[in-house]
């Protein structure tokens, strides 16, 4: 799992969440930075408030929090997540635009983008796939 201050990153680099089923989230700077919630069918439902996503909390978490904003949370997407996200925005015309390799020190994740190929390293594959997303979600607001 990647960190809070890793997927806060992404989320202030333009990575847009479209809460589903089993998506896992945090809730910061309300002394809950370790806690990582999941969206399920019971306890944690996405729902409106006045037009405006939110999410729910029911049972074992409504005696402190009913409901938050969804923009005052942060998805902390899965390493598939990340992966499609990085999927979605590289080239794929010559071969594999992503690779993956295990290396002594953790993960390597390499990703061609506008003909180059670059490089970025992590302590597990999510990490290293979150530091390639992160970087192509700054090329991206660069143009």
């Amino acid at each position: 799992m990647i960190s809070l201050a890793l997927a806060r990153s992404l989320k202030d680099a333009g990575l847009q969440w479209r809460p589903q089923l089993h998506d896992r989230f945090m809730i910061p700077d309300r002394d809950m930075d370790d806690v990582v919630f999941s969206v399920s069918h019971m306890a944690v439902t996405i729902g409106q408030v006045q037009g405006f996503p939110i999410i729910n909390f029911q049972g074992a978490y409504e005696w402190a929090l009913d409901y938050i904003w969804l923009r005052e949370v942060v998805w902390v997407p899965t390493e598939g997540q990340l992966r499609k996200e990085i999927e979605r925005r590289v080239e794929s015309k010559s071969g594999p635009s992503l690779r993956l390799t295990r290396t002594p020190g953790g993960y390597l994740c390499e990703i061609q983008h506008q003909g180059t190929y670059l490089t970025f390293a992590g302590e597990n594959a999510g990490t290293a796939y979150a530091h390639a997303l992160l970087d192509l979600l700054h090329k991206a607001s660069r143009r």
